[in-house]
């Protein structure tokens, strides 16, 4: 978080520091009576370009500041609102950018506008982050660059389905029955603990009422597809056990 806050930041900082140098010289101009009109519309271009820059970087400041709190929140409450899908995917995809981006990854967002959802934005958002750290712990060598995808989309009016994939090295056959198994892992020696996609597994059932599946082949990258109802509440069971029949198609 640090990191990619200080970014923006830094460019501001800089465009502040060069406009106050700027000022500075048309003050010292002005005060000696030597101020000339193409000297004030060179200021003049200039500041505004740094003004813009500062504009620009301090806003998207402020995003990252408001994904990460959002994010942060939901996770921590655990409490249930209704959320438009896209937009908080994105803020989700841009609060773990610090983790993927260091790697050299490159995470996209494909999801289309007005899929509105009546759950739990912090067990969905748990449930991702988990998905994109097991990737990136498990799926690439050092050094090499992946591309990791979410993808949403809506097939009824009433479930929502995503689709998570890598293009890493994928899962072992021997090992694809297992993955959500509490405490398998095949890095024990590197502090894994084997929790993560067994924590995927448990919230997607019991939290958001849905199923997940997973899908790989060695050097084929993964693929998980999670469903789940747009309203999760008593009288919508029926909806949750369709939601789960994705394990047999």
């Amino acid at each position: 978080m640090a990191h990619e806050i200080n970014t923006p930041l830094g460019n501001a900082l800089m465009g502040a520091t060069h406009l106050q140098d700027r000022l500075e010289s048309i003050g010292r101009l002005v005060r000696e009576g030597k101020l000339r009109r193409s000297d004030f519309t060179d200021f003049q271009e200039t500041a505004e370009e740094l003004a813009r820059l500062m504009v620009l970087n301090l806003r998207q400041a402020g995003e990252l500041v408001q994904s990460f709190k959002q994010v942060a929140a939901d996770q921590t409450s655990g409490e249930g609102r209704r959320f438009e899908l896209k937009p908080y995917l994105e803020d989700l995809a841009t609060s773990l950018s610090p983790s993927w981006r260091r790697a050299g990854h490159a995470l996209r967002v494909e999801c289309p506008d007005g899929i509105e959802i009546n759950g739990y934005p912090g067990a969905l958002a748990q449930v991702l982050t988990n998905l994109v750290m097991n990737s990136l712990i498990h799926g690439y060598q050092d050094g090499q660059q992946g591309h990791l995808l979410i993808a949403a989309c809506a097939p009824s009016p009433e479930l929502v389905e995503l689709v998570y994939t890598d293009n890493g090295k994928g899962i072992p056959p021997a090992d694809l029955g297992r993955v959500f198994d509490p405490f398998f892992t095949t890095r024990r020696g590197t502090g894994s603990t084997g929790l993560g996609l067994h924590i995927v597994y448990n919230l997607v059932a019991n939290r958001l009422g849905g199923k997940v599946v997973v899908e790989s082949r060695p050097s084929q990258g993964v693929r998980f597809t999670i469903r789940f109802p747009r309203r999760l509440a008593t009288d919508n069971v029926s909806l949750a056990m369709e939601a789960q029949s994705v394990q047999e198609q």
